[in-house]
C-alpha cells in the first residue's frame, strides 16, 4: 500500500491505471478507522480494479472547534489497520491539497440537508458536499462507498453527484454494528468505559420504536416515548428523533411510505447518531401501487 499526500503523485498514479483500463473505487474517510470502514474497503474491491481510501479530518464540515480538536487523529495504526486489506492507496492529502490559498467555493445543497443534522449543524453538509465532491474528482473514482449510519451524509452525496453529472458511482453500505447494537463510529473512542455500556440503548430505544410504529402504533407517540426512554436512560439530551421519508428525507407524521427513524442524543459529551428503515403494510401496499399504475 502506497501513502500519497500530494494531489499530482495520486493523479500521475490514476492516470497510468486508466491507461490500464482498470476501474478505481473509492472510500472516504476521517480515520479512526473501524470495523464499520473495513466492510466499505472489502465492497469497494469486489466492484473495483483498484482502491483508494482516504484520510482527511476536513474541518469545514465542524461547526463546534472543540469537536475538530478532539477528533482522533491515528493515521499511523489505521495504515495498520488497512495493511491486510490489499488497499493501492492510502490518500492523507494535507489541508493546502484540499484548500489551497485562495479557495473560495462552497457546494451547498438544499432540501434533503434540511432539518436532522443539517438542523443542529449549522454549514456542516456544505462543508461535506465541498469536500467530497473535491476527493472525487482528485481520486478519479469510478464508485464510492457509504455505510448508511450517516444517511443522511449519504442523500447529500447521491444528490451532489446527481446535480453536478459526476461520473462516480454512489454505493451504499449497510450499518455495521458491535455485538451489543451500538453503531459503529469513530467517535465512540470518546466515551468513557460507563457511557460505552449505556450507549446501546440508543438503538434498542430506536428499534422498539421503530416495531410500534410498523404495527400501525401512534407515530408522534412512539416517537416521545422514544425521546423520553433516552434521558430516561441517561442520555444528556436528544437533538432530534423523527421519522422522514426514505427518499426525500421529508418529515412524516404516518409511514405510509418507506420511511426511517433518525436519532441523535448526547452522551458524556460525545453526540451519537443512528437510523432504522421502517416498512409498514401500508407503506408496501404504497409501493407495490405505484409499481403496477400505467406509464
Amino acid at each position: 500500500m502506497k501513502i500519497i499526500r500530494r494531489k499530482s503523485d495520486l493523479q500521475a498514479l490514476t492516470g497510468n491505471w486508466r491507461r490500464a483500463g482498470e476501474t478505481i473505487g473509492v472510500v472516504l474517510t476521517m480515520g479512526a478507522l473501524h470495523d464499520g470502514h473495513l466492510s466499505l474497503v472489502k465492497a469497494a474491491h469486489s466492484r473495483a480494479d483498484r482502491v483508494i481510501v482516504t484520510i482527511f479530518v476536513n474541518p469545514r464540515q465542524f461547526n463546534n472547534p472543540e469537536d475538530l480538536a478532539k477528533y482522533p487523529k491515528t493515521e499511523e495504526s489505521d495504515a495498520r489497520i488497512l495493511g491486510p486489506l490489499d488497499v493501492d492507496v492510502l490518500y492523507v492529502p494535507e489541508p493546502e491539497e484540499i484548500y489551497p490559498t485562495g479557495f473560495s467555493t462552497t457546494i451547498s445543497v438544499s432540501g434533503v440537508s434540511d432539518g436532522l443534522c443539517g438542523g443542529d449543524r449549522p454549514g456542516h453538509f456544505d462543508g461535506v458536499a465541498t469536500v467530497v465532491t473535491k476527493l472525487l474528482l482528485q481520486t478519479d473514482a469510478d464508485c464510492t462507498f457509504f455505510g448508511e449510519k450517516d444517511y443522511q451524509q449519504l442523500q447529500v452525496v447521491r444528490r451532489v453527484v446527481a446535480d453536478l453529472d459526476l461520473k462516480t458511482e454512489i454505493v451504499a453500505c449497510p450499518t455495521v454494528r458491535e455485538d451489543d447494537g451500538l453503531a459503529m463510529s469513530s467517535r465512540n473512542l470518546r466515551l468513557g468505559s460507563e457511557a460505552r455500556q449505556m450507549a446501546p440503548v440508543i438503538g434498542r430505544v430506536l428499534k422498539s420504536a421503530a416495531n410500534v410504529i410498523r404495527q400501525g402504533g401512534n407515530v408522534a407517540l412512539a416517537l416521545e416515548t422514544a425521546r423520553q426512554a433516552l434521558l430516561v436512560a441517561g442520555f444528556d439530551a436528544v437533538d432530534y428523533f423523527e421519522l422522514r421519508s426514505d427518499s426525500d428525507l421529508l418529515t412524516l407524521t404516518t409511514a405510509d411510505q418507506p420511511a426511517r427513524l433518525f436519532v441523535a442524543a448526547w452522551l458524556n459529551g460525545v453526540r451519537l447518531i443512528d437510523n432504522m428503515p421502517v416498512a409498514t403494510e401500508r407503506s408496501a401496499q404504497k409501493v407495490a401501487a405505484k409499481l403496477v399504475e400505467p406509464v
